[in-house]
C-alpha cells in the first residue's frame, strides 16, 4: 500500500432519501460531498416505489455541485463507484429504459406470489421445509415472506403486470441500473443478485444462477443480468456523462456493491467477526463470516460481500432512523387544523438534546419501532409500531427518548440471535450511518446492547468510503486487509453500568409486546 499515491474516487451513496455523492481519496478519505434528496411514493397496499429518472436526476445534480466547487481535482478522478439501496428493483428494456417506476426494499406487494412458492409440507412458520432445504443448501438463505426482496418484485411484475413483464429485458437492482445508465452495460454482482435468490453460492469463488430455483419461481433465465465481481471493472463511463460532468474519459466503472456491502466495508470491520452497527432509515448488525451458514427463521443469512472470497452475515431492522423521521413529521409537525408550519431546520439537534435530559427507560415508556412491519429478527409484514404504557404523567419528551430506545431495543433483540449464529458475542461494535451522528443514540445502543459501540470518523458517509475502498481494491492501489488501519475513530462508548437494570428490564417487557400482541396485528394488518 502506498499512501503518497493518493488519487480520487467519485462514489455515489444511494439511499432511500437521496444521493450523497463524494470525492473520496484511494485510501477512504472524504475530500468532499455534496445531497440532492430524492421522492418516496407510498401507494396503498404495502406500495413503496421511487422513480429510476429521479435517482438520475439526483445523481448529475450532486456530481455538478460537488464537481464544481472542487474543480482541480476533477481531472484527477481515476473511477466512479456504486453503492445503492438493496432490493430496489427496476425492469428495463432492450433499449435500457426503465420500464415502470422501482419497486423500493420496502415494497411487500409480492409478498403473496412468495408465499405460495415457498409454502408446502410440513408447513414451518409459513415455509414448507422441503423449500426451506432446497433454498437454504443452495442460496444460503431464501427470500423473506414479507415479499420485499427483489424476486418478489419480480413475480409482482410478472402477476400483475404481464405486459410490463413482456417487455422487460432485464430486471436490475437499483445499483446495476445506475451502472447501466453510466456505462451502457447490463450486468450485476454476486452481492447485488442475492435477494433475487437463484444462484447457488455453495462455492463463494464459483457463484452462478441455479436454473432449478429459477425454474421453481416461474420466472425467466434471459431476463436476468450477467454476473461480475464488485470489484470488476464494468467499463468506462459515457462520453457524453463524463462531458457533462467534466470527467476524463477515462474514469473507469468499478461494478461496487449494495449498501450493507458497502457499508461493511466503509466501516472497517472486514475482519472475520468483527461486528458493525449500521443506522439508517433501516438499520443492520453484520460482520464477515469464514463460513456459509443460515438461519431462516430470523431472517439471517450469509450471503456473498463485496470482498471475494467472503461470506457476509446479512440481517435488516426495518426502521430505525425513519422512526425519528416518522415522530418529527407524522406526529410532532404533522400538519392540521391545530398546528401550521415546517420542522425547524436543526429539529433532530433539538430531539437529541430532548432525548439526553431524560432519564433512562422514559419513564418506563417502550416504543416498538415496528411501523413498516418487521424483517428480522422476526419476518413479518403485519407487525405495527405502538407507545405502551402511557400514563397522565408521560409528555411529548419521553416519547422523543422512547423512540431512541425503542429502535436500540429492537436492535438488541436482533443481536441476540445475530451472536448466535455466529457463536460469539461482539464485545466492540463500530456504529454508522446518519443515526451515529447522535452521541446520545450512540450512548443508548451501549447502554441497551451492553457492548462498546466505536463510532467511525464521518460516519454518515460509510458506504461512500466503502464504495471508494471497493474502487481501490479493483483498481490494484489498496488491498481488504490494508483497509483497519486506514479507519479513524470519533470516540467511543461504553456501557454505564448505572443503566444496565432499567434497560435489562424494559428490554424483557419489549419482546412481551411482540409476543403478546403479533397475533393481533396479524388480524388488523393481514389484508394490508
Amino acid at each position: 500500500m502506498n499512501l503518497e499515491n493518493d488519487g480520487y474516487i467519485l462514489a455515489f451513496d444511494h439511499g432511500t432519501s437521496g444521493f450523497k455523492t463524494a470525492i473520496v481519496t484511494l485510501h477512504g478519505r472524504i475530500i468532499d460531498h455534496q445531497f440532492e434528496p430524492t421522492t418516496l411514493i407510498d401507494i396503498p397496499g404495502g406500495g413503496s416505489e421511487q422513480d429510476p429518472d429521479d435517482w438520475w436526476r439526483a445523481l448529475l445534480i450532486s456530481s455538478k455541485k460537488l464537481l464544481a466547487r472542487q474543480s482541480s481535482i476533477a481531472g484527477q478522478i481515476e473511477a466512479v463507484c456504486v453503492s445503492s439501496t438493496f432490493s430496489t428493483t427496476v425492469p428495463v428494456d432492450g433499449d435500457g429504459q426503465h420500464l415502470m417506476n422501482a419497486m423500493t426494499w420496502m415494497d411487500s406487494r409480492g409478498a403473496q406470489y412468495i408465499r405460495k412458492v415457498m409454502s408446502g409440507f410440513p408447513p414451518v412458520e409459513g415455509y414448507g421445509l422441503g423449500n426451506v432445504l432446497k433454498w437454504i443448501s443452495i442460496t444460503g438463505g431464501g427470500p423473506s415472506l414479507s415479499g420485499k426482496d427483489d424476486i418478489a418484485h419480480v413475480l409482482y411484475v410478472k402477476n400483475k403486470l404481464p405486459r410490463i413483464y413482456g417487455k422487460t429485458y432485464k430486471f436490475l437492482g437499483s445499483k446495476d441500473y445506475l451502472n447501466l445508465r453510466l456505462t451502457g452495460e447490463f450486468a450485476a454482482t454476486f452481492d447485488s443478485i442475492m435477494l433475487f435468490w437463484v444462484t447457488d453460492t455453495r462455492d463463494i469463488n464459483n457463484i452462478r444462477y441455479c436454473d432449478s430455483l429459477i425454474k421453481k419461481f416461474g420466472a425467466d433465465r434471459d431476463k436476468l443480468p450477467d454476473l461480475i465481481k464488485s470489484t470488476d471493472c464494468i467499463g468506462r463511463i459515457k462520453p457524453g456523462i463524463a462531458a457533462e460532468l467534466g470527467l476524463k474519459n477515462s474514469v473507469k466503472v468499478i461494478a461496487g456493491s449494495p449498501d450493507h456491502q458497502s457499508a461493511l466495508v466503509g466501516s472497517g470491520a472486514v475482519r472475520d467477526f468483527e461486528g458493525h452497527l449500521y443506522v439508517g432509515t433501516s438499520s443492520w448488525i453484520e460482520c464477515i463470516t469464514p463460513f456459509k451458514k443460515t438461519d431462516m427463521f430470523h431472517n439471517i443469512a450469509t450471503l456473498p460481500t463485496a470482498i471475494p472470497g467472503k461470506y457476509q452475515c446479512i440481517n435488516e431492522q426495518d426502521i430505525a432512523g425513519g422512526a425519528l423521521s416518522y415522530l418529527l413529521k407524522n406526529i410532532i409537525y404533522y400538519e392540521n387544523r391545530l398546528r401550521k408550519g415546517s420542522p425547524p431546520e436543526d429539529s433532530y439537534r433539538k430531539m437529541d438534546e430532548i432525548a439526553a435530559s431524560v432519564p433512562a427507560g422514559s419513564g418506563r415508556l417502550i416504543v416498538a419501532p415496528w411501523f413498516n412491519g418487521e424483517r428480522s429478527p422476526v419476518d413479518s409484514k403485519t407487525l405495527r409500531g405502538g407507545l405502551f404504557n402511557v400514563s397522565l404523567t408521560t409528555n411529548t419528551d419521553h416519547i422523543v427518548r422512547a423512540f431512541f430506545e425503542g429502535v436500540a431495543y429492537n436492535t438488541a433483540w436482533n443481536l441476540k440471535y445475530v451472536e448466535k449464529f455466529t457463536g460469539r458475542s461482539m464485545r466492540d461494535i463500530s456504529i454508522i450511518g446518519g443515526g451515529a451522528h447522535s452521541d446520545v443514540w450512540c450512548q443508548i445502543f451501549a447502554d441497551v446492547l451492553d457492548r462498546n459501540i466505536k463510532k467511525v470518523m464521518q460516519p454518515i458517509h460509510a458506504n461512500a468510503r466503502g464504495a471508494a475502498f471497493i474502487a481501490s481494491c479493483g483498481l490494484g492501489h489498496i488491498s481488504f486487509d490494508d483497509i483497519p488501519q486506514l479507519i479513524e475513530y470519533d470516540r467511543v462508548f461504553n456501557p454505564d453500568p448505572a443503566n444496565r437494570g432499567i434497560y435489562a428490564e424494559l428490554m424483557r417487557e419489549f419482546l412481551n409486546i411482540y409476543k403478546n400482541n403479533r397475533k393481533m396485528y396479524d388480524r388488523l394488518n393481514r389484508d394490508t
